[in-house]
């Protein structure tokens, strides 16, 4: 079983039981049931799981249910054996978009606290989006994405203690041995080709068969594609085309979105399209990297969704689009193969698991910045250049920035493919790999206040 970061949430969640439901969402084939049911039964004697889309497309045994009542007989009815209470019984309504009504029903059920329940859908951020009375007080929403590289490590069988020691030396910036810096590159070529996808990593861990790595890629690569067909004709054909353009779009040099491309109509802007990127992005199976020109914190009051680029969920994904059973692409240092949409694509994965939201700096006049990320320690926006050849410390737009007194920002970072750790001008230059260490929340067990004074 591949260890995943999202176990010691689930399992803390349930055992410490806030007085909420746990919502799961994310894209399809990430690992969301598998985890929940082996959670689910490791802590509760009754588990009871039910896949509301077989059961939509099968005995519709849920689809009338409108009441709590109704709902508790359906249960006993689908479930042999008696069931308890709260203290021992988890119910898993897993694909729950597929009946909105019981998303709205999860208040009632949250009040009665006759069961525990814990619920998940592969598209569950469209339907929350589209229903008009979400239960905000009684739910609590987290995303799950496919395995970052980290976890790709633990895979690989590298230990979570060799892992720490790698993470002290990114805390005091100190470069690694060349010895563990070749370790750590080479596996993450790997991740690149492998991607995060439980199903590929299993199939890679079992023989190292990089076709049958592949095959789980395209099959993975359709179902998105064909998961769209819930859609009447018209938005199905544009989602199909939006993430279709998806790989093009990141080998041009501006990388973003060409809105006439999408219908080969002038005039064309992100409004026409709001719709179909709302989909992609809520459904997981993309991510989207909004522009900013003016760099305040935090950098979400600052989003322009006029530009606007989509990355893949997965760079496994990305890597068999591009590449397919030519694994020399990524694992040899050939001249015309240019691995920068790679390495941004892994870099945006990175920073969406460990929950930064996604931004770039764009300016007409200084030019284009890879990422930037809200920094809560500065309280301050923080620059990321992504580099894959030998001119990492090349980047007149980085430095550009830098330079801007309006923004007062006088800290980057360069990852690159190259071991020693430097500083210069403002820039700290980090092997790419130590992405995995950038948290978007404090590693603190608790931040307490000072006491008021007394009036």
């Amino acid at each position: 079983m591949l260890e995943r970061k999202f176990t010691s949430f689930l399992e803390r969640f349930l055992v410490e039981a806030p007085n909420k439901i746990l919502l799961v969402n994310g894209a399809r084939q990430i690992g969301k049931s598998f985890l929940i049911r082996y959670v689910g039964q490791k802590l509760f004697p009754h588990f009871v799981e039910i896949n509301l889309k077989e059961d939509k497309e099968g005995d519709r045994i849920f689809a009338d249910v409108h009441t709590t009542d109704d709902l508790y007989m359906r249960l006993s009815n689908y479930h042999s054996e008696p069931l308890g209470d709260k203290t021992d019984t988890l119910v898993f309504l897993d694909e729950i978009q597929s009946y909105p009504h019981l998303l709205t029903m999860l208040k009632f059920l949250n009040q009665e606290s006759r069961y525990r329940y814990i619920a998940s859908g592969s598209q569950l951020g469209v339907a929350l989006s589209q229903t008009p009375s979400v239960p905000l007080g009684s739910v609590a929403i987290e995303q799950m994405y496919p395995l970052d590289f980290e976890e790709f490590l633990w895979a690989t069988g590298i230990s979570k203690e060799w892992v720490e020691r790698i993470r002290e030396s990114y805390l005091r910036e100190e470069a690694l041995d060349e010895n563990t810096h070749k370790i750590l590159l080479k596996r993450f070529q790997y991740y690149l080709l492998v991607g995060g996808m439980p199903e590929a990593i299993n199939n890679y861990l079992e023989d190292r068969n990089m076709v049958r790595v592949r095959q789980v890629h395209r099959d993975i690569h359709q179902l998105y594609r064909i998961d769209a067909s819930q859609y009447d004709e018209e938005h199905k054909l544009k989602i199909r085309k939006i993430y279709d353009l998806i790989p093009c779009n990141l080998e041009n040099k501006k990388k973003r979105i060409i809105y006439k491309n999408i219908e080969n109509k002038q005039g064309k802007t992100f409004s026409d399209y709001a719709d179909e990127f709302e989909y992609l992005t809520n459904s997981g199976v993309a991510l989207e990297v909004s522009a900013i020109s003016n760099p305040r914190f935090p950098l979400a009051e600052s989003e322009q969704k006029r530009l606007v680029k989509l990355y893949l969920n997965d760079v496994g994904l990305l890597t068999n689009l591009l590449y397919e059973l030519n694994v020399n692409a990524v694992l040899q240092d050939i001249k015309s193969i240019n691995l920068g949409t790679v390495y941004e694509s892994v870099v945006a994965q990175e920073l969406a698991a460990h929950g930064f939201r996604l931004h770039y700096y764009d300016n007409k006049k200084k030019g284009e910045v890879d990422f930037l990320i809200d920094d809560y320690y500065t309280l301050k926006a923080l620059p990321l250049e992504i580099k894959s050849g030998k001119d990492y410390t090349e980047h007149s737009a980085l430095t550009k920035f830098l330079e801007t007194p309006d923004y007062a920002i006088d800290r980057a970072i360069v990852f690159s493919n190259e071991r020693e750790i430097f500083k210069k001008k403002g820039t700290t230059y980090l092997p790419i790999y130590y992405c995995m260490f950038l948290q978007s929340e404090h590693r603190e067990d608790s931040v307490i206040l000072p006491e008021l004074e007394v009036v």
